[in-house]
């Protein structure tokens, strides 16, 4: 927190450091890095308070707002390591990372309000933390102006804060000390806390901040993610307050009160760089160009993708709609676990060319290297392969929380010696890379990465449904959808109502995004002699690419297929009809 505030606080204090778009249309709030220091040191002093040591781990639930940035600098400042939680996860979901992650405290509101919606965040707070004994106080702000329950250990957080003392000495850390903890999903079994340290992590994030996007002093940056996810950590928080930058914090949605929203905010705001993701973008391109035209967008110099590839079509409007064709677009690839952008087209020589939807070009220190299935580096250019990383870079995650050989396996074992990203790629006769998507059972929905088991999981609690495989198929505005395949129990009734308990259950368990969009009964699935769903052959099938099954021969019985198909059709049929 010193250099994301003392320095600048030294030097301009009355600089904008955030700029909170709040959900109701047109009241934006100006914080500057002096107002932002004292309210982080306040919240630091209470959580000290209240028994918050260094090393303690504190879950964070709330929406964008000055406060949870402030609740994320105020951890860091008295050493204590934050895992934020995005405020869309069910209690269940938040319980889980609670638990793997041992926090002795939460950070909440009241309420949350999106998209003109209110948000009950205590309420889930109260149904998660029942079964969380680590949990000693629940730290509760007020985004409206309704009461929720109060309990014994639950502590009204502004009024704590007016009574603390506006200075907190910072913490002395060591570079590898624990900064933060981000839960993503893996490709099998519950979700994993990625662990990023001090130094490390923060250089990261400064530098591609800078360089990626040219961020000048003086620029609005405007990146419209959510805190929850690890680009809200690095390009909503870290990355732009260590370059003493000004910083959009967005609460609403893109469509509310309508799909101008975005370009509105540009213009009022006169936001230099707009970053976000390809799903937004294919939404909106949706409701036309005159949202777009009616807003000035001159102030815009560079837009950014985030999230999951983007496709030519929204990246063409992306950049001639939305950027008059005279922007810089960067397509940017990395992840949760490299900490900041690895891929993108900048920085690069001036005006070198951009091909669409392309991450181009590795950033500082990142040589990416592409594997075949033997293990063997591929050599030369227009080849595709395995997308690895070859030697360690200051923004690598450092382990997995609570389970290092999971870490290893996961990242390090298929291609011993380079970090494996799980993402295939391409690389053209120029040399630049292309993501091709995940090599694994992941799957992203609306830029949120899925492991496909985690939606089995969920719904194989429901009692009339022994087996399910989900998988991946293309989806026009969410990029990606869930397909849900289920077997049901013999004699059973109500298929339709199951279905809708299923997808209640995918909500509570996991969040509403999660939800398949659909959801086909079959006798059952197709399967290995060894028992492995075959769920390659699923995906097939809801890709219609049915005359190419590739080998079955492994299957047990593969007459599976044809039923499945038959299902499929049916299905399809009904849907239409």
């Amino acid at each position: 927190t010193v250099n994301c505030l003392d320095q600048h606080v030294e030097k301009s204090p009355d600089r904008v450091a955030l700029i909170w778009e709040r959900d109701e249309p047109g009241t934006a709030e100006h914080v500057t890095y002096r107002e932002l220091q004292d309210l982080t040191c306040r919240l630091a002093n209470t959580l000290k308070k209240y028994g918050i040591q260094k090393g303690d781990r504190v879950a964070i639930y709330m929406s964008v707002s000055p406060l949870s940035v402030a609740a994320m600098l105020a951890c860091a400042r008295i050493g204590a390591v934050h895992t934020v939680v995005f405020a869309g996860f069910s209690a269940e979901s938040l319980a889980g990372r609670i638990m793997d992650s041992g926090c002795k405290a939460v950070i909440t509101y009241n309420q949350g309000v999106r998209g003109g919606r209110t948000i009950e965040l205590k309420a889930t707070v109260d149904e998660a933390v029942k079964n969380c004994p680590s949990i000693k106080h629940v730290f509760v702000a007020q985004r409206t102006d309704n009461k929720v329950h109060m309990g014994d250990r639950d502590i009204p957080l502004e009024e704590e804060m007016t009574k603390a003392d506006s200075t907190c000495p910072p913490e002395s850390m060591d570079s590898e000390d624990v900064l933060f903890m981000l839960y993503t999903s893996g490709s099998t079994g519950k979700p994993k806390g990625i662990v990023h340290t001090q130094a490390g992590y923060l250089l990261y994030a400064a530098l591609t901040h800078k360089y990626v996007f040219d961020y000048q002093q003086g620029d609005v940056f405007g990146c419209v993610a959510d805190i929850g996810w690890i680009t809200g950590h690095s390009y909503v928080v870290y990355g732009p307050l260590c370059n003493g930058a000004t910083s959009v914090l967005f609460e609403s949605t893109p469509v509310y009160p309508d799909p101008g929203r975005y370009w509105e905010v540009v213009q009022r705001l006169k936001i230099n760089q707009f970053y976000g993701a390809p799903t937004a973008i294919r939404l909106l391109l949706n409701y036309g160009e005159e949202w777009v035209k009616k807003y000035d967008r001159s102030s815009l110099r560079v837009l950014g993708s985030v999230g999951e590839p983007i496709n030519k079509e929204a990246w063409q409007w992306f950049y001639e709609v939305v950027g008059e064709g005279r922007c810089t677009l960067v397509d940017t690839w990395w992840q949760t676990e490299t900490g900041g952008i690895c891929i993108a087209p900048r920085p690069s020589e001036e005006e070198a060319e951009i091909v669409p939807a392309m991450a181009m070009r590795p950033f500082f220190g990142i040589v990416p290297v592409l594997m075949d299935e033997n293990g063997e580096v591929i050599e030369g250019n227009d080849v595709s392969g395995a997308l690895c990383i070859a030697q360690p870079w200051p923004g690598m995650a450092r382990t997995i929380h609570g389970d290092h050989q999971r870490f290893i396996d996961a990242y390090f074992k298929a291609y011993p010696g380079y970090y494996f990203t799980g993402d295939g790629a391409y690389r053209s006769p120029k040399g630049y890379y292309q993501i091709t998507g995940r090599m694994d059972d992941v799957i992203n929905i609306s830029g949120h990465r899925l492991g496909t088991a985690e939606i089995e999981d969920a719904m194989a609690d429901h009692p009339e449904v022994p087996e399910t495989a989900v998988v991946g198929y293309p989806h026009k505005i969410k990029g990606e959808g869930a397909f849900a395949f289920i077997v049901l129990k013999e004699q059973t009734a109500g298929v339709d109502h199951i279905k809708e308990e299923l997808k209640t259950i995918v909500a509570s368990k996991i969040a509403k995004y999660a939800v398949p969009d659909h959801i086909l009964v079959v006798k059952r699935l197709p399967k290995t002699r060894s028992g492995k769903i075959m769920r390659r052959l699923l995906r097939k099938v809801v890709t219609e690419q049915s005359s190419n099954m590739g080998d079955v021969t492994t299957l047990d019985d593969p007459s599976v297929v044809k039923e499945i198909l038959d299902a499929y059709q049916k299905y399809k049929e009904q849907n239409s009809s």
